[in-house]
Protein backbone atom coordinates (compact mmCIF):
# COMPACT_ATOMS: atom_id res chain seq x y z
CA UNK A 1 0.00 0.00 0.00
CA UNK A 2 1.61 3.54 -1.05
CA UNK A 3 2.37 5.77 1.70
CA UNK A 4 -0.06 8.98 1.32
CA UNK A 5 1.86 12.35 0.77
CA UNK A 6 1.89 15.51 2.60
CA UNK A 7 1.66 17.36 -0.14
CA UNK A 8 -1.51 17.98 -1.54
CA UNK A 9 -1.33 20.50 -4.68
CA UNK A 10 0.47 23.59 -2.58
CA UNK A 11 3.02 23.73 -5.96
CA UNK A 12 -0.03 24.38 -8.13
CA UNK A 13 -0.98 26.85 -6.19
CA UNK A 14 2.17 28.70 -5.53
CA UNK A 15 2.80 28.33 -9.25
CA UNK A 16 -0.36 30.22 -10.30
CA UNK A 17 0.26 32.91 -7.37
CA UNK A 18 3.96 33.44 -9.63
CA UNK A 19 2.26 33.73 -12.88
CA UNK A 20 -0.02 36.03 -11.49
CA UNK A 21 2.08 38.31 -10.08
CA UNK A 22 4.29 37.96 -13.26
CA UNK A 23 1.20 38.57 -15.38
CA UNK A 24 0.86 42.10 -13.20
CA UNK A 25 4.41 43.04 -13.60
CA UNK A 26 3.97 43.04 -17.22
CA UNK A 27 0.70 44.59 -17.41
CA UNK A 28 2.40 47.37 -15.31
CA UNK A 29 5.41 47.79 -17.40
CA UNK A 30 3.10 47.78 -20.96
CA UNK A 31 1.03 50.62 -19.19
CA UNK A 32 4.09 52.90 -17.77
CA UNK A 33 5.50 52.09 -21.71
CA UNK A 34 2.16 53.43 -23.07
CA UNK A 35 2.58 56.33 -21.51
CA UNK A 36 6.17 57.07 -22.33
CA UNK A 37 5.49 56.26 -26.12
CA UNK A 38 2.52 59.13 -25.87
CA UNK A 39 4.64 61.19 -23.78
CA UNK A 40 7.10 60.84 -26.79
CA UNK A 41 4.67 61.65 -29.37
CA UNK A 42 2.85 64.93 -27.92
CA UNK A 43 6.08 66.44 -27.37
CA UNK A 44 7.87 65.25 -30.77
CA UNK A 45 4.20 67.05 -32.57
CA UNK A 46 5.12 70.00 -30.43
CA UNK A 47 8.56 70.02 -31.67
CA UNK A 48 7.80 69.78 -35.14
CA UNK A 49 4.61 72.23 -34.71
CA UNK A 50 6.98 74.79 -33.16
CA UNK A 51 9.60 74.51 -35.89
CA UNK A 52 6.81 74.54 -39.03
CA UNK A 53 5.37 77.58 -37.19
CA UNK A 54 8.47 79.24 -36.48
CA UNK A 55 9.70 78.73 -40.34
CA UNK A 56 6.35 81.19 -41.17
CA UNK A 57 7.22 83.55 -38.33
CA UNK A 58 8.56 86.25 -40.45
CA UNK A 59 7.00 85.60 -43.82
CA UNK A 60 3.25 85.16 -42.87
CA UNK A 61 2.57 85.29 -39.72
CA UNK A 62 -0.95 84.89 -39.87
CA UNK A 63 -0.96 81.60 -41.46
CA UNK A 64 2.21 80.03 -39.22
CA UNK A 65 0.02 78.86 -36.38
CA UNK A 66 -2.57 77.31 -39.51
CA UNK A 67 0.32 75.40 -40.86
CA UNK A 68 1.58 74.14 -36.86
CA UNK A 69 -2.30 72.84 -36.20
CA UNK A 70 -2.34 70.82 -39.91
CA UNK A 71 1.41 69.38 -38.58
CA UNK A 72 0.07 68.33 -35.10
CA UNK A 73 -2.75 66.96 -36.55
CA UNK A 74 -0.82 64.73 -39.29
CA UNK A 75 1.03 63.66 -36.02
CA UNK A 76 -2.55 62.63 -34.08
CA UNK A 77 -2.17 65.15 -31.76
CA UNK A 78 -4.45 68.31 -30.95
CA UNK A 79 -2.59 71.87 -30.89
CA UNK A 80 -3.97 73.15 -27.92
CA UNK A 81 -2.14 76.95 -28.12
CA UNK A 82 0.40 78.67 -30.74
CA UNK A 83 1.68 82.14 -30.17
CA UNK A 84 3.85 84.38 -32.71
CA UNK A 85 5.91 86.65 -30.88
CA UNK A 86 8.33 88.40 -33.37
CA UNK A 87 10.30 85.83 -34.70
CA UNK A 88 9.45 83.11 -32.10
CA UNK A 89 6.82 80.30 -32.39
CA UNK A 90 5.52 79.22 -29.07
CA UNK A 91 3.26 75.81 -29.45
CA UNK A 92 1.50 73.70 -26.95
CA UNK A 93 -0.30 70.17 -28.01
CA UNK A 94 -2.32 67.86 -26.28
CA UNK A 95 -3.04 63.65 -26.50
CA UNK A 96 -6.08 62.38 -25.17
CA UNK A 97 -4.64 58.95 -23.84
CA UNK A 98 -6.99 56.02 -22.03
CA UNK A 99 -5.19 53.67 -19.54
CA UNK A 100 -6.52 50.77 -17.84
CA UNK A 101 -7.48 50.95 -13.96
CA UNK A 102 -6.35 55.02 -14.52
CA UNK A 103 -8.97 56.05 -16.99
CA UNK A 104 -8.74 59.15 -19.55
CA UNK A 105 -5.66 61.64 -19.37
CA UNK A 106 -4.74 64.40 -21.37
CA UNK A 107 -0.99 64.88 -21.82
CA UNK A 108 0.44 68.32 -23.26
CA UNK A 109 3.36 69.32 -24.91
CA UNK A 110 5.44 72.47 -25.38
CA UNK A 111 8.01 73.32 -27.64
CA UNK A 112 9.64 76.88 -28.90
CA UNK A 113 10.99 77.93 -31.67
CA UNK A 114 13.12 81.02 -33.08
CA UNK A 115 16.85 82.04 -34.03
CA UNK A 116 18.94 81.76 -31.67
CA UNK A 117 19.99 84.90 -29.68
Amino acid sequence: MPAQRADRGSATLWGVALMALLMAVATAFAIVGAARVARHRVNAAADLSALAAAKLALIDPESACTHAETVASQNGVHLANCTITGQVADVWTSLQITLPALGPRTLTGRARAGPAP
